[in-house]
């Protein structure tokens, strides 16, 4: 049986995301299964410390593209978004964020974010690759045609087996960050970004123990 600090510790513990995040600039049509539909608002967001409330729905496919508009989705899809959360957010730093999430009537999120703050949309595709299941966010509305892969752990993500859609990691590139998104989207400097790269080249960080790449699948 835990000690109250002992349990203190594990629920403080659960308050921190680990991940890593990484550019996709082609995800395969046969990984695109198991769609969530994703609006979200940001009421807050700076140097790093953010508060999203968002509405979601399993088995989604809104068909996003470049002129969807986040609050038009949302009421298009209101009645399949049967989850909410409001969730508190620190600063990344070396893949470690504190988060904290708590559920909420779905309901009340939909009009919370029709009523205020930054919005966003996004599809979400659960994938697995190597030893880790990958979220995959393809962005609509002004975010398109971003997409972003990323890989959570209940700890540090080392060691890590990286898709072979993965281009470049993002990782505490505070430009991809959601919040980053929901006030300057991606839409706006694609093609500076874009010859950025080009420029430098991709890169994967070398300080989260071995990376491994797969092959395609």
């Amino acid at each position: 049986m835990d000690t109250p600090s002992e349990t203190e510790d594990l629920e403080a513990a659960a308050d921190f995301e680990f991940e890593r995040r990484f550019l996709v600039t082609d995800f395969p049509a046969h990984l695109r299964d198991a769609p969530t539909l994703v609006v979200q608002s940001y009421y807050l967001a700076d140097a790093g410390y953010a508060l999203r409330v968002r509405a979601q729905g399993s088995g989604v496919e809104a068909g996003l593209d470049a002129g969807s508009s986040p609050l038009d989705v949302l009421e298009a899809h209101r009645d399949a978004l049967t989850m909410g959360s409001v969730t508190v957010k620190g600063p990344s730093v070396g893949g470690t964020r504190y988060e904290s999430e708590r559920q909420v009537d779905p309901g009340v999120a939909v009009e919370m974010i029709r009523r205020g703050g930054a919005a966003m949309v996004k599809t979400r595709y659960s994938v697995w690759a190597g030893g880790d299941g990958w979220s995959v966010d393809v962005f609509g509305g002004p975010n398109a045609p971003l997409v972003v892969a990323e890989c959570e752990r209940s700890g540090p993500v080392t060691d890590l087996e990286i898709p072979a859609f993965c281009v470049t990691e993002l990782t505490d590139d505070l430009r991809f960050s959601n919040e980053s998104l929901a006030s300057r989207p991606y839409g706006e400097w694609t093609t500076a970004y874009l010859a950025e790269l080009a420029a430098t080249g991709p890169a994967m960080r070398g300080d989260f123990g071995t990376n491994a790449r797969l092959l395609p699948d």
